[in-house]
């Protein structure tokens, strides 16, 4: 039995409705969870930081709930509006909140007593009719089994996007590029751990890839008169897809870069830089970590002291991407000594360097400045170089400083304009990845032959594969929905959750499709390799996983409970 016809005759279109009703009832437990803590840890009616550190664990867990409840309920939309373009949507879309209201009721039986739930209730949502009639549907071999069988029958191996047909044009014309241009370099470029070559930079920057989120009028492609969020979503997946090191985050630094100059920057400085980095005249980095502080951006301790005409930068920064062969280095930096003042203390400067090949550089200034960058060895993402800085009396002219002397002390907000979008992006550039490794699960299925067939017969293989889509068409639409969030001004929290879901969901769908290899997966010569390795770093840059959930996700959710 294929998928087409698992109650195609109408059952699963009404499934969805049930789907709807029942994750909206996980949705409501949790929100009854967050009630409680929130009443655990406040004190007249303030919630206590402190207190909050004690609930870290179900905290934690209450996070990914929310994050894998919202995810299933933008793939009930989403297979309402894929009705009648493809029969897998509607089933696929229901095996994923299936799955996902499973793995939220496990959390929460596990941590009934710390969120003061009553596990009688729990295992009420979990019995209930409707929950039970989706498990016995959706989530029995049989199922799973057949949809996995779909799969390796057909040519096309992503769902509908259901973009539209500018967007659409978009993605076919980065795809293409991904496909004839990056995929043939990316092996080489990660096993010798080079540079990312003219090869990709030239066509990518022709392309306009790094004008995505650069409106019109400095030459890039965002229109004018609104944030084009989608776009540059698309955009992402299809370069991360061709590779993650070598072109999935060539956007994101200039993304990060323009947002934050369209927030703060003064005219003459968005005038000045931000055709230039639209074009890619000017290649950009983000220097904001520090060795002793990663996530804690408050607490950042680089030096920036004035000096005639300008400022001198003393002091270190880590894990900034593509540093080398950047010519702006746009840093975060203490321009009060003031500690107590934690973020108010801090400005952005735009910071000039010329490039540099390689994997380490000593720059010296014709001030007497200095900066020392020494690339960091990692197991992947490589190509983009991730480097540890040193900066010794380094001299950046006082139009640098973003916003001018109005914006001394606002660099923290004009790097959180920048960073919403970057989360976002971190979620785009995981399912490109997983649809890249699925792409060559598939095939791989196919032709690879075991006991005297192809692995693709095997039930357990055709399992993976079902779940393994479910996984990433979840992911894409999420991102694709909190992408039109937020262009229209919202969608901050939402674009936290899909990157915590994301980049979890990344590792999981590239170990499986490296599973699939078998030994020839653990094998360098095999891509999945290098997507297994490249995945494990998403749920560590724009925003840790653990200081994501606790910080921004739980606590927005605990406050506004």
């Amino acid at each position: 039995m294929t998928v087409s016809a698992i109650g195609m005759t109408g059952s699963a279109q009404s499934d969805l409705v049930l789907a709807m009703g029942c994750n909206q009832q996980w949705l409501d437990v949790v929100d009854a969870a967050l009630v409680n803590i929130k009443g655990k840890c406040s004190r007249d009616g303030k919630l206590m930081a402190g207190l909050l550190e004690q609930y870290q664990l179900v905290s934690y867990d209450l996070a990914f709930c929310v994050a894998e409840l919202q995810a299933a309920k933008v793939m009930i939309h989403y297979a309402e509006q894929a009705d009648g373009l493809d029969d897998l949507a509607a089933v696929t879309a229901l095996i994923f909140v299936t799955e996902a209201a499973q793995s939220v009721f496990q959390r929460l039986l596990v941590r009934a007593e710390d969120l003061g739930l009553d596990r009688e209730i729990i295992m009420a949502g979990y019995m209930h009719e409707n929950q039970q009639a989706l498990i016995t549907t959706y989530l029995n071999a049989a199922t799973l089994a057949s949809l996995g069988a779909d799969i390796l029958d057909r040519s096309n191996m992503q769902l509908p996007a259901l973009l539209g047909e500018e967007k659409e044009m978009v993605r076919e014309s980065f795809s293409r590029f991904s496909t004839d241009i990056v995929m043939p370099l990316a092996e080489r470029i990660h096993r010798e751990d080079l540079d990312i070559p003219e090869e990709i930079l030239k066509p990518a920057a022709e392309l306009g890839c790094f004008g995505s989120s650069i409106p019109e009028r400095f030459g890039g492609l965002m229109p004018d008169d609104r944030d084009d969020s989608l776009g540059m979503i698309v955009v992402t997946e299809e370069l991360s897809r061709g590779s993650l090191g070598a072109a999935g985050s060539l956007i994101t630094r200039p993304e990060i870069a323009a947002r934050a100059l369209l927030k703060g920057g003064t005219p003459a400085q968005q005038q000045q830089w931000l055709p230039r980095l639209a074009s890619a005249e000017t290649l950009c980095a983000i220097s904001i970590t520090e060795p002793d502080f990663g996530s804690d951006v408050a607490s950042i301790s680089l030096k920036a002291t004035p000096t005639e005409n300008g400022w001198l930068l003393n002091g270190s920064k880590t894990w900034c991407t593509f540093a080398g062969q950047a010519e702006l280095l746009v840093t975060l930096a203490r321009t009060d000594t003031d500690s107590g003042l934690g973020f108010k203390g801090l400005s952005m400067f735009l910071v000039e360097k010329p490039a540099f090949s390689g994997h380490q550089f000593d720059y010296q200034q014709p001030q007497g400045g200095r900066l020392i960058g020494k690339s960091i060895s990692t197991i992947g993402y490589r190509g983009m170089h991730s480097f540890d800085l040193f900066f010794e009396d380094y001299f950046v002219a006082e139009n640098n400083l973003v916003g001018g002397e109005e914006g001394k002390g606002k660099g923290f907000y004009f790097t959180m304009a920048g960073l919403s979008g970057g989360r976002i992006q971190t979620a785009a550039r995981a399912t490109g990845v997983m649809q890249a490794a699925f792409e060559q699960a598939v095939s791989y299925a196919r032709e690879r032959k075991v006991f005297a067939k192809p692995i693709g017969e095997y039930q357990l293989t055709q399992v993976k594969l079902a779940r393994m889509l479910a996984a990433i068409t979840a992911s894409r639409q999420f991102s694709y929905a909190v992408a039109r969030m937020m262009d229209d001004g919202k969608g901050q929290m939402e674009a936290s959750l899909v990157k915590l879901f994301s980049c979890r969901s990344a590792e999981w769908v590239t170990r499986e499709a490296m599973q699939i290899h078998g030994g020839m997966g653990y094998a360098e010569e095999t891509a999945v390799s290098r997507y297994f390795v490249d995945a494990r770093v998403l749920s560590i840059f724009e925003g840790a996983e653990e200081t994501l959930a606790l910080k921004v996700i739980a606590r927005d959710l605990i406050t506004n409970a």
